[in-house]
């Protein structure tokens, strides 16, 4: 379809200019990361590039040629002649050369999506400007990987005078350009028709360079948006506090979410967007240009704010005076503009949040503090590790596939609906918890708890109610935390108006037999297991903290409960607000502050204290042999490795021993993309707000992915893809309402838990999907592709609903 002009005899005279290598398709583009005239300019939308020798002895160029459609050249002859089409073949229009020289920095890239990426110096442009090659899909990284060592040896011949073939491999290693910063996306990202697609967080820079070849790419160019841009003049924007200190003004492009094509598009493409300090621990974002002034917003850990370091973006959630919400994007023109405006938002949500100044932080605690958004900026997985991870999604597909029905007759019978109006006594479920030595889930709705079984098909079928939980003295109690215990024989109850009293339940009479006074001072804020998995034994003792304190509980103490000797009890308020511990006993405790304090046992000082990032922890889980913590917080989720990797203590955990002032390890942040977020919030009017994460657990059992949920989303976390980079490690699935509680089947990370308000629900983990615009909506399989012998699963403005097999309709 695509051809050269067969004119080039014709120029490039002799045979000594003859192709040494060639990639037969592709697009050149020239980008400008740092100049004004544009961000990117495609040169050829289909083209070749070849090295060619030149007359000169050990001189070789890079040319990069304009292929034109079959026919198109023959017709270019007959309305000019012959002699023109060679002079069009000739000229700037149709070709590029370079003096194929080490200063060019020729390099390669190979993507996450496949492209293969071709990048060189534009040594007559601007500082950073540099040509790309973005190869077609027929072409294989071998081809690739071929040309760029022909091109070695073409710049030692240049360099040395000498034939390539008096090289060793070692000599020729010194033309691999050795690039700290990846490639920039040849998209025009500084476009002013920029429309940013939910669809998929690359597709917005990649979509012009990664179309099937059966269907030939158009340019870069992307039409512009039409956007009703909401007007934000009023005090918030016009009249902004005034600013005590700067913290950062930088310059950036201002883009808003437009739900409906599900996409950024852009509002003003020079803004000057400023941090400022208004008043004790209160911080103002201000948004202007010239013309006008867009907005201004407190800087508050609740405007939800996610940074995208690769793609250099900045989005966070608008709430206007008149009750108004838009999700805007702040794009900065470089990297090192977004550190300076991250440090600045950074500095200000710690600093509000801490009541503390950011200086008198020590700098280690300030580089882990920036680190954990920092490591937003994941770096592609090496090819092979694709490859892998395409294999292991076939392979759950194929799963999937196996489990799904061969027979489309469906039961429709509804005589089975429950006896008891859903809502009738206006509670919703509220709390699950997942036995570990018996195949059951508990389920909490006010002062009643609901009794799951797991099916040997992974279903759950409604066992028993228990419908009035009361104190022993016989006293009605909503329970506010609960505890499978005892080998899953009771559950610990706390009532929400008495926290310095925990009650035990004996589950086979479904009652409330013991009530323990911990302390008469002490309030428990949390309790856990004495180890992971003490549940599956006898074990009677299990961990508490309070707001400043850790401390046991052993329920066969006389009186208080509290066990004094195993109690560490710091003088100040750390405010601590969660707790797990590992197979071994070692105990992990987490802050509304943000800080992680390590354990090896009871009574004594932390090993290790990680420093806080400035959001309240809600939830904790550690992985069985303590080398992965899991710390939840309302918009991100922190992964630690708590081993160390370096000094003394190498190969030990922070457990065991405390990590050194220069060993600290740099956090993981789980966070959802930019667009996700907005699209989230469009389809919800909520920000994100997870439940606290755990791992897949069980004995003998390795940890491999992570749950949690957001409002009517379900978020898995593959581990092995974060570990290896992967930009998007989650999958999703939607439901019609709020996920209130959810966790993995014990034993196995294939099924999960989930508890919607008046719902119960195990769902396949084959069933969630990557974020889709269309999954974000909603996803109307069935749970994890069975059939449903019930009521078939329904359909209600694009959203998941249950069908009768798929969930229990708890009737209590």
């Amino acid at each position: 379809m695509f051809v050269l002009r067969n004119v080039s005899k014709l120029i490039f005279g002799s045979s000594t200019q003859e192709a040494l290598i060639e990639l037969p398709q592709g697009q050149l583009y020239l980008v400008r990361p740092l100049s004004p005239k544009g961000y990117s300019e495609l040169i050829f939308k289909d083209s070749a590039i070849r090295i060619r020798r030149t007359n000169q002895d050990f001189q070789y160029q890079l040319v990069v040629q304009r292929v034109f459609e079959e026919g198109e050249a023959e017709l270019l002859a007959e309305e000019e002649g012959d002699d023109a089409a060679i002079d069009a073949l000739a000229s700037e229009k149709d070709e590029k050369t370079f003096l194929l020289d080490e200063a060019l920095h020729l390099r390669v890239e190979i993507r996450q999506d496949g492209d293969k990426v071709l990048a060189w110096k534009d040594l007559s442009g601007d500082t950073g400007d540099i040509y790309q090659f973005v190869c077609d899909p027929s072409v294989s990284p071998n081809q690739v990987q071929q040309f760029v060592r022909v091109s070695h040896e073409c710049q030692y011949e240049r360099k040395f005078r000498k034939p390539h073939t008096t090289a060793t491999a070692h000599d020729l290693q010194q033309f691999e350009v050795q690039e700290e910063e990846p490639i920039p996306p040849a998209s025009p990202i500084h476009s002013p028709t920029l429309a940013r697609s939910i669809e998929s967080v690359d597709e917005m820079f990649f979509k012009a360079n990664t179309a099937n070849s059966a269907a030939k790419r158009e340019p870069a160019t992307m039409p512009e948006q039409e956007i009703d841009v909401p007007e934000l003049t009023g005090p918030s924007a016009d009249s902004p506090p005034e600013a005590l200190e700067i913290y950062a003004a930088v310059p950036a492009e201002l883009h808003l979410f437009d739900p409906q094509p599900g996409h950024f598009a852009m509002v003003d493409d020079a803004v000057v967007t400023t941090v400022t300090e208004v008043g004790k621990w209160e911080y103002w974002l201000q948004i202007e240009s010239k013309e006008k002034a867009w907005l201004g917003t407190p800087v508050v850990a609740d405007f939800n704010p996610v940074f995208d370091f690769e793609y250099l973006s900045f989005v966070f959630n608008h709430f206007s005076a008149d009750g108004t919400a838009k999700s805007w994007l702040l794009r900065f023109r470089d990297q090192p503009t977004l550190e300076k405006f991250q440090h600045a938002i950074m500095q200000a949500i710690w600093e509000k949040m801490n009541e503390t100044k950011w200086a008198k932080i020590q700098e280690k605690e300030r580089e882990y503090v920036l680190d954990s958004f920092a490591d937003l900026n994941m770096k592609d997985a090496p090819l092979e590790d694709l490859e892998e991870e395409e294999e292991e999604e076939e392979e759950e597909e194929e799963e999937q596939d196996d489990d799904a029905p061969r027979d489309e007759e469906y039961d429709t019978d509804e005589d089975e609906d429950s006896t008891f109006p859903r809502n009738a006594d206006g509670e919703v479920n509220s709390q699950l918890a997942v036995g570990y030595k018996h195949d059951r889930s508990f389920v909490v709705r006010g002062s009643k708890i609901g009794v799951f079984k797991h099916t040997p098909n992974n279903r759950l079928e409604f066992s028993t109610n228990i419908s009035k939980v009361t104190t022993p003295s016989g006293k009605l109690m909503n329970p506010k935390k609960v505890m499978l215990h005892s080998e899953d024989r009771d559950l610990i109850l706390q009532n929400e108006i008495d926290p310095n009293k925990l009650y035990r339940m004996d589950l086979e009479y479904g009652k409330v037999v013991d009530e323990w006074k911990v302390h008469d001072d002490i309030p428990v804020v949390t309790f856990a297991p004495e180890n992971k998995f003490a549940q599956m034994t006898s074990e009677q003792t299990f961990l508490g903290v309070s707001n400043n304190a850790l401390f046991r509980v052993d329920p066969r103490l006389s009186g208080q409960k509290l066990v004094d000797s195993e109690m560490k009890q710091y003088a100040s308020k750390n405010d601590f607000s969660a707790l797990a511990t590992t197979e071994k006993g070692y105990i992990a405790v987490a802050s509304n502050k943000g800080d992680i304090r390590l354990f090896d046992r009871l009574g004594i000082r932390a090993k290790s204290q990680l420093p806080a990032l400035g959001d309240p922890i809600i939830g904790m889980d550690v992985s069985a042999d303590g080398r992965w913590i899991l710390g939840t917080t309302r918009n991100y989720i922190l992964l630690i490795d708590a081993q160390q990797k370096s000094g003394k203590n190498e190969g030990k955990l922070g457990f065991e021993k405390g990590f050194g002032a220069d060993s600290k390890p740099h956090p993981r942040r789980l966070a959802l993309t930019p667009e996700h977020v907005a699209q989230f919030y469009h389809e919800t009017g909520k920000t994100v707000s997870f439940t606290p994460a755990k791992f897949n657990t069980g004995e003998g059992t390795e940890e491999t992915s992570i749950i949690t949920a957001t409002g009517p989303y379900i978020i898995e976390w593959n581990l092995k893809r974060i570990l290896r980079g992967t930009k998007e490690a989650y999958k999703i699935k939607r439901y019609e309402e709020e996920v209130k509680a959810d966790d993995f089947k014990f034993g196995s990370d294939k099924n999960v838990i989930v508890a919607l308000p008046n719902e119960v629900n195990m769902v396949a983990k084959q069933s969630l999907r990557k974020p889709t615009r269309e999954s974000i909506v909603g996803d109307v399989r069935l749970s994890g592709g069975r059939r449903a012998s019930g009521r078939i699963g329904t359909r209600d403005s694009g959203r998941y609903k249950l069908g009768k097999d798929d969930i229990v309709d708890s009737p209590y």
